[in-house]
């Protein structure tokens, strides 16, 4: 089983979410549930049961009215009760287990039986991602069979791969006689194969394609009509037949092979987009860049010339108030000097006191 994605799981869910699933054969063939390996626990008890159905809200299961899981589960108040999974993994030999938490919600007699009833248990939450991811897988597959069923798929070395194709070469029977054949291309409704014949024998026959693939390792035998059958340029006894498939029994493991490589393919192109999306991103990153700095440069530039007026007024207008202060600096300084002669003569005065001190002798 592969990983899916959050997002791919959350698209189920929302998707499916009410999409019930009877468990007949085939669906349990192509699931890989195993059967004997599903219980129910409930008031500490664990029994078998059989699941009937199951989708996203609740699932069904048959029990027995005279065993112990019918005493627990019939119970008042609707008891709680944990289901049991059990899914054989396809790409190996391990199991997937879990449990879902529920409630019993209904409780009725199996087909007018008197020794089987059928329980319906409303899951408590969201399911878990296992059950999400099996059952949202074969929904999806059933889908696409009718949304893309005209969607050729070219089978070569890459589309084998995703297809988990065993090989091209396989045996197809027309009128209980089988042939061996090449398949060119494969879809959900027809196919078309490369066989020795002539072709006023093949066309309107009916015929069965059996086909190889691995992951689970089986061979799945597709019902169907032969439609038309061409001769192949230069060879007469070699002819290309399409087959149309019989839709009411096209084998479920089929759906899901050929929706496995349509999802993958699907997912190559999402990334590719996302990808072209960047480049186109950072490409456009990069042409804004140059235009926003040539903007701010253009910005600065007008801020600067608008700037330039406003100074230059403003040196105009400095300018006589610098000169203003110029006049007015020597008529504050002028008042300065008198005491400082003041103070010089009588220094004068006190450095000469001789001449005093003479003329009082010539005075007496």
């Amino acid at each position: 089983m592969g990983i899916a994605t959050s997002q791919q799981l959350t698209r189920y869910y929302d998707q499916y979410r009410d999409t019930e699933i009877t468990f007949t054969k085939d669906i349990i063939r192509a699931l890989g549930l195993d059967p004997r390996q599903v219980y129910v626990k409930c008031n500490g008890g664990q029994w078998p049961c059989i699941i009937n159905s199951t989708s996203f809200q609740n699932a069904k299961i048959i029990v027995g009215t005279k065993g112990g899981a019918f005493q627990a589960l019939a119970s008042k108040n609707n008891p709680t009760a944990n289901l049991r999974f059990c899914f054989n993994e396809q790409e190996g030999d391990g199991i997937i287990t879990f449990l879902v938490s529920s409630r019993v919600a209904e409780i009725r007699p199996y087909m007018n039986s008197k020794d089987l009833v059928i329980v319906t248990l409303q899951f408590a939450a969201r399911p878990p991602d296992d059950l999400i991811e099996i059952c949202g897988r074969l929904l999806e597959a059933n889908a696409n069979a009718i949304r893309r069923r005209e969607e050729r798929i070219p089978i070569n070395d890459d589309s084998k791969r995703k297809l988990n194709l065993a090989k091209e070469e396989c045996n197809v029977i027309v009128q209980s006689v089988p042939r061996h054949c090449v398949v060119r291309d494969i879809s959900f409704s027809g196919a078309r194969v490369i066989l020795i014949g002539l072709s006023q024998y093949l066309s309107g026959k009916e015929a069965v394609l059996r086909l190889e693939f691995n992951e689970p390792s089986e061979i799945l035998s597709i019902k169907g009509t032969v439609v038309s059958a061409d001769l192949i340029q230069g060879r007469k006894d070699i002819c290309l037949a399409s087959l149309k498939f019989d839709e009411s029994t096209l084998p479920l493991s089929f759906k899901m092979h050929l929706n496995a490589y349509l999802t993958a393919v699907r997912k190559i192109q999402l990334s590719a987009s996302e990808q072209i999306a960047q480049q186109k991103a950072a490409q456009q990153a990069k042409a804004e860049k140059p235009a926003e700095q040539q903007g701010s440069e253009a910005v600065k530039q007008a801020a600067q010339t608008q700037a330039a007026p406003a100074q230059a007024q403003a040196q105009t207008a400095a300018t006589p108030a610098s000169s203003a202060q110029a006049q007015a600096a020597p008529a504050q300084s002028s008042p300065a000097p008198a005491p400082q002669s003041a103070a010089s003569a009588e220094n004068t005065q006190a450095s000469n006191p001789a001449p005093q001190a003479n003329q009082a002798p010539v005075q007496a």
